[in-house]
């Protein structure tokens, strides 16, 4: 038996095989589980993806902005299968001027966009979800340590401090229904997300070398083992936590 045999699972986020979430999607298969993908734009890009895992799964449209697609979340996941166990939260955009040191002059309008996709998204995909999750389970988000001031991170970073805090409010509110909800700090990695954030190169040149454990920037299997142990039955009194999964960067002082 798998750490998650006969888990049913969302899984959001999968754009490329060199995502986190792909390596979750294919670890959780590998651990028994069933599972769905959501796409948002490029749907071919990710249902070709999707052919790459040891089960090619379904693959529905969600775009979190959009109140149709999370309105009927439920019953499109519901015709592939007949119930959740965990929803992993793989999502976060914010413009351009968000990034890279313009934090001083970033408008409302891109900061608001940044915000809605990265931090309430969270609440809204676990929303959605709820009415799958009738047997309670697990909602893991992916995070990145939002207690220091990162350089170039600037408004994501605050976006991932409003995460981290919607996580424990969450945490608060599922736990009735016998929902955990978690969310897994990674390290930086060489991601679609990652190369989008002008600046990066500061973090990759840094961070093998502030790790006690050392660092691979490629490697986003550690990550994907800490969200499939933490959307097991593992970890049953285990809510509104923040997993580091980073090295150790961020238990080392400057």
């Amino acid at each position: 038996m798998g750490l998650l045999d006969g888990k049913r699972l969302l899984v959001t986020g999968v754009l490329t095989d060199a995502s986190i979430a792909f390596n979750v999607a294919k670890l959780a298969q590998e651990e028994g589980a069933q599972v769905v993908l959501t796409g948002f734009g490029r749907l071919s890009l990710v249902e070709r993806i999707a052919k790459r895992l040891p089960e090619p799964p379904p693959v529905i449209e969600l775009d979190v902005q959009n109140d149709d697609h999370l309105d009927t979340l439920a019953d499109r996941v519901g015709a592939h299968l007949d119930g959740l166990d965990g929803v992993v939260h793989s999502i976060g955009f914010a413009p351009q001027s968000c990034l890279g040191g313009n934090f001083l002059n970033t408008s409302w309008e891109d900061v608001a966009t940044a915000v809605h996709v990265s931090t309430f998204s969270f609440k809204s995909l676990a929303v959605a979800c709820l009415p799958l999750m009738k047997e309670g389970g697990a909602v893991v988000g992916l995070d990145f340590d939002a207690t220091k001031a990162w350089p170039v991170y600037d408004w994501m970073g605050v976006a991932k401090a409003g995460l981290e805090s919607c996580s424990r409010y969450l945490a608060r509110d599922l736990g009735r229904h016998g929902i955990r909800v978690n969310l897994v700090a990674a390290g930086p990695l060489r991601t679609m997300a990652a190369k989008s954030i002008p600046g990066f190169k500061e973090f990759e040149d840094s961070w093998p070398e502030k790790a006690p454990l050392g660092w691979d920037l490629a490697d986003t299997a550690p990550a994907a083992k800490a969200c499939v142990a933490l959307l097991s039955d593992w970890f049953p009194a285990t809510t509104g936590e923040i997993v580091h999964v980073d090295g150790g960067v961020h238990a080392m002082g400057a």
